[in-house]
């Protein structure tokens, strides 16, 4: 049956993270580089403070410390860019089951009887194109909506066709396939607005950066030299990291997208034999 339920509860999670998703990568990738090195900045002047007040602040192991971090901060970003790394690749995996559950629907079709064949056939389509026009112009909510339609509608279908032969082995097999496309769609759904990196990681990965880079700074002030052709480059490269896993976190959002081509070739092969094509 159809997973209406979990196309609206995943409409109420996009709504709930609109905020977040609204927000460009590139603005929240120079926000990072601010905020980066604003607290370089703070650690040196304070490092600096430090080390004109006390001689023992100079000879604290801070070098050790900023080595620790350093490492700890790397150890986050592996483990989280491998994260959003897995998500991305079950995303794209998942539009290919996808086209392969659609396809073999759209094939079992045929061998429904007029005249729900023809109008199954041409829902599914429609499906097709609604689903590809909606991901590829950014409109996620417009187009969970309309699959929620077509959902309903290509269920209503089955529900007819099975009522005509309520004993049918090939209805049956038909309406296994449909209630598969259903519930891979509300997998894309769950994959696309639940299954991201938690925000509790993503804190203490800004945390752990901004700590570790006002750390680099205190330590510069201390020996009081500021070396500025080392620490924008580190800030420009952790900038960089995080911005990658973000754009993989949210895909169809920044460089990195998930492909639909295996929709749009499904689309392709029936356009190309045509609407009255039979398996």
């Amino acid at each position: 049956m159809p997973a209406t339920g979990a196309g609206g509860s995943g409409r109420d999670a996009l709504y709930a993270r609109e905020a977040f998703i609204a927000l460009p990568l590139f603005g929240i990738f120079a926000a990072t580089v601010a905020v980066l090195l604003l607290f370089a900045e703070a650690g040196f002047r304070l490092g600096r403070y430090q080390g004109q007040r006390s001689e023992m602040a100079q000879k604290a192991p801070i070098a050790e410390i900023v080595s620790a971090m350093l490492g700890l901060l790397a150890f986050m970003l592996g483990f989280t860019f491998s994260l959003a790394a897995s998500r991305f690749d079950a995303r794209r995996a998942l539009v290919v089951d996808e086209a392969n559950a659609i396809g073999t629907t759209y094939l079992r079709a045929g061998l429904l009887s007029e005249p729900y064949r023809m109008e199954i056939r041409k829902l599914l389509r429609d499906y097709v194109k609604a689903r590809l026009t909606y991901v590829q112009a950014g409109e996620i909510a417009q187009g969970m909506a309309r699959a929620d339609e077509m959902q309903e509608r290509l269920w209503a279908e089955a529900v007819a066709a099975g009522g005509k032969n309520p004993g049918s082995i090939v209805t049956g097999l038909f309406i296994a396939s449909l209630n598969e496309v259903i519930d891979l769609h509300a997998k894309r759904i769950a994959f696309s607005l639940r299954n991201h990196i938690p925000t509790s990681i993503w804190d203490a990965l800004y945390f752990l950066a901004v700590c570790t880079i006002g750390t680099m700074g205190y330590h510069m002030g201390l020996v009081g030299a500021r070396n500025v052709l080392a620490i924008i480059p580190l800030v420009l490269a952790f900038s960089v990291v995080l911005f990658l896993i973000a754009d993989l976190d949210h895909p169809q959002k920044g460089l990195l997208k998930v492909s639909q081509q295996a929709l749009v070739d499904l689309l392709d092969k029936w356009n190309t034999e045509g609407p009255e094509s039979k398996p």
